[in-house]
């Protein structure tokens, strides 16, 4: 019998678990929950309601899995431990010095109303973090490096648009190659924010706007911008929507260690490039709602990580199937 999904909020990363659980044939979407009017919603799949976010807890017996789409700064901190009560729940929460804050909430909630949450689930956090954890257990003396990108970064963009005199824009952040070959190198370097990424701006600008005036103030925005090398390029709308329309991303993580007292040297490497970041991450979050099914029917309760996820949890396939195919 197939895992009943329930989607909560249908932005790019709802869209992108509705169009994951279409590639997963033991899961089905049984409803989309949003704060819109359902009838003004368009799903994909025919089969499955949609329903006000007021009617949520009248599904509680017709869903095994709740994902929440929301956005990390507002909605999350609320939703999470609010449906954790409810329902086995995955979110993708990625502040990540608020995550031991939004673990308690969480793990406090799903504990109350006998609930499994998987939080912080993505590539980063997420598949990230795994492989950071696997390579210091193995690598105890080294260094950890994390380059993002190059990809569109949502946030960034975001505060791009909101500089007066901008019409649209896009951020990519790019690692720096030179920083990248000296890790790879064995080098083990220092760096700096700035000596790890670079951030390339694509803005367009309103009629009339000051482009001098907007280049300076998006290179000067505290948090975003200021501790970067930044290149501002105006374009026109056209070429935005041609060129930048997608949402890319990816990334690297490396641990750089040694062993027998330093004489040999080691680099672990993992990499994803991703055409589309909140498909992928739906990806990941379809996984993870696998194992919190399946943690469920065990008896588990509480808030987990994926550090608490054993990998035989997250795949379709039979522990029969992993040994013969996988190991």
């Amino acid at each position: 019998m197939a895992i009943k999904i329930g989607i909560l909020g249908y932005g790019n990363l709802g869209r992108g678990v509705e169009c994951a659980i279409r590639q997963n044939p033991d899961t089905e979407l049984a409803a989309v929950f949003t704060r819109r009017a359902p009838a003004s919603l368009k799903i994909q799949t025919q089969s499955a309601k949609v329903a006000s976010v007021d009617e949520i807890q009248n599904w509680t017996d017709k869903i095994d899995v709740l994902i929440v789409c929301g956005g990390s700064a507002t909605d999350l901190p609320k939703q999470s431990p609010k449906y954790a009560k409810l329902f086995n729940l995955i979110d993708s929460f990625d502040t990540h010095a608020k995550i031991p804050e939004h673990f308690a909430n969480v793990d406090k909630s799903a504990k109350e109303g006998g609930k499994v949450a998987i939080i912080s689930v993505g590539w980063d956090p997420g598949m990230f973090s795994l492989n950071r954890l696997y390579a210091n257990a193995i690598l105890t003396e080294g260094k950890d490096y994390t380059f993002w990108g190059k990809g569109v970064s949502q946030g960034h963009s975001d505060a791009i648009r909101r500089v007066e005199g901008v019409q649209d824009g896009k951020q990519y952040t790019i690692p720096v190659d030179s920083a990248l070959k000296a890790v790879r190198a064995g080098e083990n370097p220092e760096l700096t924010t700035r000596q790890k990424h670079t951030r390339e701006c694509f803005v367009v600008l309103k009629e009339g706007a000051d482009a001098a005036k907007v280049e300076k103030e998006i290179k000067n925005m505290p948090n975003y911008f200021s501790d970067y090398d930044t290149t501002v390029h105006f374009i026109s709308q056209e070429e935005l929507d041609k060129n930048h329309s997608g949402i890319p991303h990816g990334g690297i993580v490396l641990r750089s260690g040694s062993t027998n007292g330093g004489k040999n040297k080691h680099i672990i490497e993992y990499s994803l490039k991703l055409d589309s970041n909140p498909e992928f991450t739906s990806c990941v979050l379809l996984a993870y709602a696998r194992a919190a099914y399946r943690l469920s029917k065990e008896g588990a309760s509480g808030c987990k990580t994926v550090f608490d996820i054993a990998p035989a949890y997250l795949s379709a396939k039979s522990g029969e199937e992993l040994r013969a195919t996988m190991l």
